[in-house]
C-alpha cells in the first residue's frame, strides 16, 4: 500500500471538521454540536485518512 500526501481540499475539508467539534465541545452555547463532537471530530479523522489512503488526481 503506497500512501501519499492528501489534497489541499481534503485536509481543508478534515480540518474544518476538527474546528467545528472543537467548538462543539469548548463552547457550551452550540449544544447540538457539542451533542455529536465526537462523530465530527472521527469524519474529519476519516476524511483525512481516506485523503491520505486514496492518490489524489
Amino acid at each position: 500500500m503506497n500512501l501519499s500526501a492528501p489534497t489541499q481540499l481534503m485536509f481543508i475539508i478534515s480540518v474544518v471538521l476538527a474546528v467545528i467539534a472543537l467548538i462543539g465541545y469548548f463552547v457550551p452555547t452550540v449544544a447540538i454540536i457539542g451533542v455529536y463532537a465526537f462523530w465530527i471530530m472521527t469524519a474529519a479523522f476519516v476524511v483525512l485518512a481516506a485523503g491520505v489512503l486514496f492518490r489524489g488526481t
